[in-house]
C-alpha cells in the first residue's frame, strides 16, 4: 500500500522499496530509475522456491513499464517464475573506488535500482515472438530483421517472462572522499579511483562471407566508448526517443 509519492511521474513509495540507509541516496523517479536499468546488460532475479532464496543473473529489457528476461524453458528460475510470481529485478555499476582516511570511510561510487513486481509467462505467441525480436532490438537496432527467422523448436526451447514495475527505486552515491573532519589531516593517500566498462575493438567472425561489412545497429558500440552510455543509445532508439542520462 503506497503510502506516498514523490512527483507526478515517480514510484510510489511504499515500505517495500523505500531507501531507509543513507536515504538521502534514495531517487523514486522512473527517469532516474530507468537510465539505470537500461545502462545495464545484466540484471539479477530475486526470488524464493519453497522457502529457498536464489538469486540468478540474466539478460533483461525494458518496454516502458515492463521488464523481460528469458532462457532455456528448462531452466529451474523460469518454470517456477512463469506461474505467476513476485520478483525483484537489480541492475546495478560500480563507478569508482573511494578511499578514505579510516577504514569505516571507505566507500564506492555506484547506481543501483531495484525493480518489484510480479512475474509472469509470456505465452501469447505474438506476444512472446515480439519479444524475442525485442531482446535483438532493444541492444542492436533494427537486427533482427537481418536474421534467420526463429524455428519452432527454438521457441519452444525458449521461456519468456515479463514482470509489470510495480514500484522501484534507485541509490546513487556520487560524491568523492567524505572523512570525518579530525581525519583530514591524517598523513595516507585518499582520494577515487574512477571504474569504466569500456568497449573493444570488434572481432568479426572469421567464417562471414565476403564483402559483409559491420551493421549500422551496432554503431553505438564503438571502440573506447563507455559500454552504459551506449546502452542507453540503442534504448533510446529502440524507444524513439531521447537518451536519458544519469
Amino acid at each position: 500500500m503506497s503510502d506516498g509519492v514523490v512527483g507526478s511521474d515517480s514510484f510510489p513509495v511504499t515500505a517495500r522499496n523505500r531507501v531507509k540507509r543513507m536515504h538521502e541516496r534514495g531517487r523514486y523517479d522512473r527517469r532516474d530509475v530507468y537510465a539505470i536499468v537500461d545502462a545495464g546488460f545484466l540484471c539479477h532475479v530475486a526470488y524464493t522456491i519453497e522457502g529457498q532464496p536464489y538469486c540468478t543473473p540474466t539478460i533483461h529489457w525494458r518496454d516502458g513499464d515492463m521488464l523481460y528476461w528469458h532462457g532455456s524453458s528448462a531452466s529451474r528460475m523460469l518454470r517456477h517464475l512463469k506461474a505467476g510470481t513476485p520478483a525483484c529485478l537489480t541492475v546495478s555499476h560500480l563507478d569508482g573506488l573511494v578511499l578514505a582516511r579510516s577504514g569505516f570511510n571507505h566507500s564506492a561510487s555506484y547506481r543501483a535500482a531495484m525493480c518489484f513486481g510480479t512475474a509472469r509467462l509470456v505465452d501469447d505467441p505474438a506476444e512472446k515472438a515480439a519479444a524475442v525480436d525485442a531482446l535483438i532490438d532493444r541492444y542492436y537496432p533494427g537486427r533482427s530483421k537481418d536474421l534467420r527467422a526463429i524455428s519452432a523448436q527454438e521457441t519452444k526451447a525458449t521461456t519468456v517472462i515479463g514482470m509489470r514495475i510495480d514500484d522501484a527505486s534507485a541509490k546513487v552515491r556520487a560524491k568523492g572522499v567524505a572523512d570525518d573532519e579530525e581525519d583530514y589531516d591524517h598523513p595516507v593517500w585518499a582520494g577515487v579511483i574512477p571504474v569504466r566498462t569500456v568497449i573493444g575493438e570488434e572481432e568479426p567472425c572469421p567464417r562471414l562471407l565476403p564483402d559483409m561489412a559491420a551493421p549500422e545497429g551496432i554503431a553505438a558500440y564503438r571502440a573506447g566508448r563507455r559500454l552504459d552510455e551506449a546502452l542507453l543509445e540503442t534504448q533510446a532508439r529502440y524507444e524513439g526517443t531521447e537518451p536519458l542520462a544519469f
